[in-house]
């Protein structure tokens, strides 16, 4: 394994390190299957958000290294179609999948693939919202990782990969008010095994079209970050391999991602790790890119051969702006939900409310559209888990407006779940741990305010923590390991239910989330 992989791992070191430096990951949650650009000063990217509402997070920066979430481009994810309602949650690991953003026209443009669904596009003047709803542009699945271009003519171009079918890499003509393909335009442009996450470029006047696929690597197989070039547009393109990948355990595969140019002409190379399996995601990376003969180097050329490897930090690319705060606290005094929150697909609109009682986000309980289910409860508002050494969520209930068979708490969820919340029943308010259906019973409960906290450290390993007080915590529960999955990292949030009825809420007044240097 990589002794500086280990190294950053274990200490837990993460983006600006506030003296003139960064450390990969930038941001180490899952901000998977990211596309960036510059426009003047400022940098936008994108990552996609599969099954959580709001769909297609947009982030900003001044210096590549420090982002944050500054808009969603789809807020209503049953506009992409009916499995993503709050009464069918049949999209895990589906969904909003990789896309592109590009300015063009005076306007910012985003393009994305769901698999099943098809090809959706929307525009902002301001990337900070509000999009364009969303305009279904190809209704068709099996398609994914699409980007958008412009030639120097006007005429507008879209490459995408239909996995369905061998993975083929399709280049097609848009039509000129840049939201319909023209089907009949549509060649074939590379084909390997699991190639996708294509970018398409123009860079002095040779045309690149960057793209990970799939090769044998020291007798095992892992995505490999390639780039194709030509001098026209339509081919013959040449091939050449971008970085290294050496496994991932060594460097976890840096791949889907976008190139970028700064106002002072220094190239950069923002990716997810994309291997999966770990807690915290696909993270966010940083890396440098040089040019030598007309290719870019993605990382650092140790060897000479002229094919990059993986780099864990280095100089800033800008200096002078503060380090991102991973994780924006929030005490639901807004009447709007802040932008670090989404829901486990499509909520019922009329079952929450940050206005019925200023101050507080109430959560209307519905029954799961399968019982015993947690997958299918509708009310589920969670956030990213970060890797960091320090992680603590203290989340304060009032649990006043609780009915018989409603349950609420605080949640771990990935391929697995772990909850730990109360269960009202005959009038009596029951302590409830629950780890994908082991059901651990604990005390009741005769007070109506209930403070539920969940802390975790660089290993993913979770304990739970309740107070009737605030102040004096009392362990419950065992050791629940945080997982990723389906496609996602570990989420943490707050959820609500009734087991029988349409009854019952519970107003969450503050959910407090510590990320930090602290070990735990």
């Amino acid at each position: 394994m990589n002794k500086d992989y280990v190294l950053l791992s274990n200490e837990g070191k993460w983006g600006d390190q506030g003296d003139g430096t960064y450390v990969n990951p930038v941001l180490p949650g899952d901000y998977c299957d990211p596309d960036v650009i510059s426009v003047g000063e400022d940098y936008y990217a994108i990552s996609s958000t599969l099954h959580c509402s709001p769909g297609m997070a947009v982030l900003h920066s001044k210096d590549l290294v420090n982002w944050n979430v500054i808009s969603h481009v789809v807020e209503d994810l049953t506009v992409i179609g009916p499995e993503y309602r709050y009464d069918r949650m049949n999209r895990y690991a589906r969904g909003v999948w990789a896309g592109a953003i590009r300015f063009h026209d005076h306007q910012f443009w985003v393009y994305f693939f769901t698999p099943d669904e098809g090809l959706f596009v929307s525009t902002a003047t301001d990337p900070a919202g509000p999009w364009e709803p969303l305009y279904h542009s190809w209704e068709i699945a099996g398609w994914d990782d699409c980007c958008p271009f412009w030639d120097d003519d006007g005429q507008g171009y879209l490459v995408a990969t239909n996995f369905a079918d061998n993975y083929n890499i399709y280049l097609f003509k848009l039509s000129d008010d840049g939201k319909q393909i023209l089907h009949d335009s549509g060649v074939v442009i590379h084909q390997y095994k699991g190639s996708e996450a294509s970018k398409l470029y123009k860079i002095n006047g040779l045309y690149y079209i960057f793209h990970s696929e799939v090769r044998p690597r020291n007798g095992e197989e892992v995505r490999v970050v390639m780039m194709l070039r030509s001098e026209r547009l339509y081919g013959p393109y040449e091939e050449k391999e971008l970085i290294h990948t050496h496994g991932v355990e060594v460097d976890r595969e840096p791949n889907q991602g976008g190139l970028v140019q700064t106002a002072s002409g220094e190239w950069y190379f923002i990716s997810h790790q994309g291997a999966g399996g770990y807690f915290e995601g696909r993270t966010l990376h940083l890396l440098p890119v040089t040019w030598v003969d007309g290719w870019p180097i993605i990382g650092e050329d140790t060897d000479g051969d002229g094919v990059g490897e993986m780099v864990w930090g280095g100089k800033k690319p800008i200096q002078g702006y503060p380090k991102t705060i991973l994780t924006v606290n929030d005490d639901f005094s807004s009447p709007v939900l802040q932008s670090q929150w989404g829901w486990n697909h499509q909520p019922k609109l009329d079952t929450w409310s940050l206005t019925e009682r200023p101050g507080y986000l109430r959560l209307h309980a519905c029954v799961p559209s399968e019982k015993n289910d947690f997958f299918k409860i509708s009310n589920i508002l969670s956030q990213r888990a970060y890797r960091v050494p320090h992680n603590v969520v203290t989340a304060k209930y009032d649990l006043s407006g609780m009915v018989d068979d409603q349950e609420a708490g605080l949640c771990h969820f990935g391929q697995t779940y772990c909850t730990i919340g109360i269960h009202q029943q005959e009038g009596t308010r029951v302590l409830k741990f629950n780890h994908s259906n082991t059901i651990e019973w604990g005390p009741t409960v005769d007070t109506t305010d209930l403070w539920l906290r969940s802390i975790w450290n660089l290993h993913g390993e979770n304990r739970y923590e309740y107070s009737l007080d605030g102040e004096n915590f009392i362990s419950f529960g065992e050791v629940y390991p945080l997982g990723w999955g389906p496609y996602r990292g570990d989420r943490v949030g707050v959820y609500n239910l009734n087991h029988e009825r349409e009854q019952g809420y519970v107003d969450v007044e503050y959910f407090n989330y510590e990320s930090g240097d602290k070990k735990v």
